[in-house]
């Protein structure tokens, strides 16, 4: 077959995982499993496995710049996404970036805290993020602690969930998906998506005893993108994306000795 763009082409930008079960390298797995073509633009560059990250280098606002120009000068890219963006000089450097291109389908994965509940980006960070990143979003999918920061407020019921979607939303970005939420019940996981149409949905699956879960939000981020790529609705594509989540967690990887990767191309074991 011989016309140009026989798969649908995404974007990631965000840092890489020399681990490869996070990051860049986890957001080329899923796509590829989704049959659609990956493009990146790298924002930095990081030392780290199972165990954690033992060294990350952000890259010099002048190769990003040339990336975002290389794969825009080329490629139709029907979905994109941001992950790790390391700082606040490199959140405001994507920014900048970001509006010299018409783009459509931009999932922002705030990549702010840890599941463990480590700061993953400063405060100057955060509120760059919160001020000029999120306005340029359709879907950001933060985690519960990441949606505490996000709408200043603590996060303990589903009633929460649902005012903190709110808020988010009224930052400027489109629509809000919170990721994790579960309350006095430990057997099941929610996550709430708010529609900027303000309709909603929750969304459920059993809790599984696994650390293999390294990647989850990078993951989740990249399939919704890969199937808003291929031409499904936003609902249509958090749907799928949370089905392929809950089924490669439930066949994981026996890899590395700690939070091990996911199982992007759901390899039978």
């Amino acid at each position: 077959m011989n016309e140009i763009n026989q798969y649908p082409e995404v974007l990631t930008i965000a840092g890489t995982d020399s681990g490869g079960g996070a990051g860049i390298q986890a957001d080329t797995k899923t796509m590829q499993a989704y049959e659609v073509f990956s493009t990146q633009v790298i924002v930095g560059v990081t030392a780290q496995n199972t165990i954690g990250v033992q060294e990350l280098f952000p890259l010099p606002a002048s190769i990003i710049a040339s990336q975002f120009k290389s794969v825009f000068g080329d490629f139709d890219i029907k979905a994109l996404k941001t992950g790790a963006l390391f700082d606040k000089e490199h959140v405001q450097i994507v920014v900048d970036n970001l509006k010299q291109y018409s783009f459509n389908n931009l999932v922002i994965d705030p990549v702010m805290v840890a599941k463990g509940g480590a700061k993953l980006l400063s405060d100057d960070a955060i509120a760059t993020l919160k001020q000029n990143l999120l306005p340029l979003g359709t879907l950001v999918t933060p985690n519960l602690l990441e949606a505490e920061i996000l709408c200043d407020q603590e996060i303990k019921t589903y009633d929460d969930m649902k005012m903190a979607a709110k808020k988010i939303r009224d930052l400027g970005v489109e629509n809000v998906m919170i990721k994790g939420g579960h309350t006095d019940n430990q057997t099941e996981i929610y996550d709430y998506v708010l529609f900027s149409d303000d309709t909603d949905l929750w969304l459920n699956a059993p809790r599984i005893d696994t650390k293999r879960t390294h990647g989850t939000g990078d993951t989740l981020s990249s399939a919704i993108i890969s199937n808003l790529a291929k031409g499904f609705s936003l609902k249509e594509a958090i749907k799928n994306a949370h089905e392929y989540l809950k089924k490669i967690i439930k066949n994981p990887l026996l890899i590395g000795h700690g939070h091990g990767p996911l199982n992007h191309g759901n390899w039978e074991n």
